[in-house]
């Protein structure tokens, strides 16, 4: 007979058997220890709330899945929050529409160079500029040596350079 997810006794199981999986996995993506914690929570609450559309072999995507959708969403929000801190600060002048059209041009191939980048050099990127972490922070983090995350950035930064080498002035 097969196990139903909706089961309490299944269920912790499966929160026994696939939460702490959940939890590195996040970290090695970048998370912290109370955002992993968190999102860990939410997956495994979202896997509660849909219980009765996921069958027991479906269990361990749906969690992969919805803790990556989790974590990228938080990702976003942080660059949105960044993004709107940078233009609160700045001292504002009048721009040209040509200033404004480059930027905009500009801020559109970054996003392209940036989502083209291999996974592991767009990580450790966001942490160092968006989380303004230090190569050491983010080595402990993913569990790398420094220089790994030295060489992933430079990495980063070179193909960035190249990608948007058109905008130098």
């Amino acid at each position: 007979m097969p196990k139903n997810v909706c089961d309490e006794p299944v269920f912790s199981d499966l929160y026994q058997s696939w939460s702490q999986a959940i939890y590195r996995f996040l970290r090695f993506k970048g998370a912290v220890n109370q955002q992993a914690e968190d999102i860990t929570q939410e997956a495994f609450l979202r896997l509660w709330k849909n219980c009765h559309t996921i069958e027991p072999q479906q269990v361990k995507g749906f969690l992969y899945r919805v803790a990556t959708n989790l974590f990228l969403d938080q990702v976003k929000h942080q660059k949105v929050v960044l993004s709107f801190k940078e233009k609160k600060t700045k001292v504002s002048r009048p721009v040209t529409p040509e200033e404004e059209l480059r930027e905009q041009e500009f801020r559109t191939n970054f996003l392209q160079a940036l989502a083209q980048l291999p996974e592991n050099q767009r990580v450790v990127f966001l942490m160092s500029r968006t989380e303004q972490l230090t190569y050491r922070e983010i080595a402990e983090r993913l569990d790398l040596s420094q220089k790994a995350v030295e060489k992933r950035m430079s990495k980063a930064l070179q193909t960035l350079r190249e990608k948007l080498r058109s905008f130098d002035n």
